[in-house]
């Protein structure tokens, strides 16, 4: 393992995006690679809200923080709540302490498509804290329908294609693969 003042020499932009199955696990892959490198990874989940089994690993990795900052409702067909926006603002000012501080070396913004599209957070806060994070912090973005702006500002951008997926045969979640 890196020593713990170990940090990037610069950091890069990835985007995870897609209407396939894996952004987020493909985003926690990397937080895992990282962690077991010595780099600190902090993850924000905008969308999510229930349990899972990233939480639960979380615990017994200190360096790999994941903060949930929303309702956990998907927004879909209507307009944010007051208090959905009021949990998006107040995400958005700790994932930009979190960003400015340069205290962690990977921050990974789950769901964040979603959350532009839908009028959580603006594109324009995206691309202001992406261009001006910290030389050493690694952002990772992931979710459907990236917006061609934040895709245009990556340095890395992986499309996932559903070519078939078990919900379609009724498959319903299951613990410890899908959540």
């Amino acid at each position: 393992m890196a020593s713990a003042d170990y940090h990037l020499d610069f950091g890069l932009v990835q985007v995870y995006t897609g209407n396939g199955k894996g952004k987020t696990t493909a985003a926690l892959g990397q937080a895992l690679r990282a962690v077991g490198r010595g780099l600190k990874v902090y993850m924000a989940q905008f969308i999510k809200g229930q349990e899972s089994g990233e939480h639960l690993a979380a615990q017994w990795l200190p360096d790999l923080s994941i903060s949930q900052l929303g309702s956990g409702e998907f927004i879909i067909n209507r307009e944010p709540t007051r208090e959905e926006l009021a949990l998006a603002q107040a995400g958005w000012s700790e994932i930009s302490h979190v960003v400015q501080s340069g205290s962690y070396d990977v921050v990974i913004l789950d769901e964040i498509s979603h959350a532009v599209k839908v009028g959580l957070i603006g594109l324009q806060q995206v691309l202001e804290l992406v261009s001006r994070r910290p030389q050493h912090v690694e952002i990772i973005l992931t979710g459907r329908d990236m917006p061609a702006e934040l895709i245009a500002a990556a340095d890395l951008v992986t499309e996932m294609c559903c070519v078939r997926h078990p919900y379609d045969r009724g498959v319903k979640v299951r613990k410890g693969i899908e959540y």
